[in-house]
C-alpha cells in the first residue's frame, strides 16, 4: 500500500526557516509529479509547489523567491525548503504525488496526512 508521510513542520518565528519532507513508501513502479499544497484555517487548500520526475518545478506567486521544492528520486522523497516565513504561511502542508502502484493499471493521486506549520509574528 502506497503511503506519503510528511515531516518537518513546527513552530517558527517570522523570518525563520523550515524544511519539510515527504517520503513515499510501498510498492510502486514509478512516481510522477509530486507537490506541496497547504490549507490555512478557514481557507481552501491551495497549491504551493510541484516537481516533476525530471525535476521541473512550478510554484505559487505567494512563495516565489522564498520556498524551494525539490526531490530526491533515489529516496522517493520530496522536500520543501521554506525561508523568510511569514505569519500568512501558517497552514497544514500536504504532500501529493501521482504514483503508479504496482497492483494498479494506472497512476493515481495520493495524499499525505499533512504537517502543521505555524509562523508567529
Amino acid at each position: 500500500q502506497v503511503q506519503l508521510v510528511e515531516s518537518g513542520g513546527g513552530l517558527v518565528q517570522a523570518g525563520g526557516s523550515l524544511k519539510l519532507s515527504c517520503a513515499a513508501s510501498g510498492s510502486f513502479f514509478r512516481i510522477y509529479t509530486m507537490g506541496w499544497y497547504r490549507q490555512a484555517p478557514g481557507k481552501q487548500r491551495e497549491l504551493v509547489a510541484t516537481v516533476t520526475s525530471a525535476g521541473s518545478t512550478t510554484s505559487a506567486d505567494s512563495v516565489k523567491g522564498r520556498f524551494t521544492a525539490f526531490r530526491d528520486n533515489s529516496k522517493n522523497t520530496l522536500y520543501l525548503q521554506m525561508n523568510s516565513l511569514k505569519p500568512e504561511d501558517t497552514a497544514v502542508y500536504y504532500c501529493n504525488a501521482e504514483i503508479w502502484e504496482s497492483r494498479s493499471s494506472r497512476a493515481m493521486d495520493y495524499w499525505g496526512k499533512g504537517t502543521l506549520v505555524t509562523v508567529t509574528s
